[in-house]
């Protein structure tokens, strides 16, 4: 039997790295799991207007980094850097009323994508605002496969919805493919997230992956 296999964890040290870089002892490693997974779901939850396209941790014995990747860099910066600060404080604040691990020093960074249409994490975001919104979901799904194949780094990309699409009784899938996705090949870089659109009468999912060429050694 062939299993589906996540085509991000798939190529972690092919092309991808972790998403969390630390060591711990045996005594502490459990406590920084914690706080990772924990700080992750809440900034997901509390950064989701500003387009997130991963949120990556890096600790030292002193040092706690969270690296975020955005699209909409400015607007979370804000003016001469408030809302980098506002931000650090809220996370102290998170970690204090939730008893979680906290290092000496707490350091943000925020990372802009410059080209957005070729992130699977924001093409994601930018489809489930656009279902919010109420847009027919065969134009969503049209729109949003076009404006990425438009992007000369793109060799292929596929989105699928599935749930009560247009507010339909039964749930059912749609799903719109442009180019390829060769997702056995180790080397082709492919760019793969999930996303929810939160609806009235139920939640949406989406799917999206993103081939942009094979990547070769040097």
């Amino acid at each position: 039997m062939t299993h589906t296999v996540h085509p991000y964890a798939h190529r972690i040290g092919i092309l991808r790295d972790w998403k969390s870089r630390w060591f711990g002892s045996r005594k502490k490693y459990s406590e920084y799991l914690k706080a990772d997974v924990l700080i992750r779901e809440y900034l997901e939850k509390k950064l989701r207007k500003f387009y997130i396209s991963s949120i990556e941790t890096e600790r030292s014995e002193k040092l706690f980094r969270i690296i975020i990747k955005t699209s909409r860099a400015g607007m979370l910066i804000g003016r001469s850097g408030e809302g980098v600060q506002k931000l650090k404080d809220d996370i102290i604040a998170f970690m204090d009323k939730n008893n979680l691990t906290k290092s000496k020093e707490l350091k943000v960074d925020i990372e802009e994508i410059r080209y957005p249409e070729t992130d699977a994490a924001v093409v994601g975001m930018m489809v489930a605002e656009a279902l919010e919104k109420r847009m027919p979901f065969r134009r969503v799904l049209k729109m949003t496969v076009e404006k990425v194949a438009a992007n000369r780094d793109v060799k292929g990309v596929k989105i699928s919805i599935s749930g009560r699409l247009g507010g339909a009784e039964m749930a059912r899938r749609e799903e719109l493919k442009k180019g390829g996705i060769p997702l056995q090949t180790f080397r082709a870089d492919i760019d793969f997230a999930k996303e929810k659109a939160y609806m009235s009468y139920g939640v949406i999912g989406i799917k999206v992956w993103i081939y942009k060429g094979e990547i070769f050694k040097k």
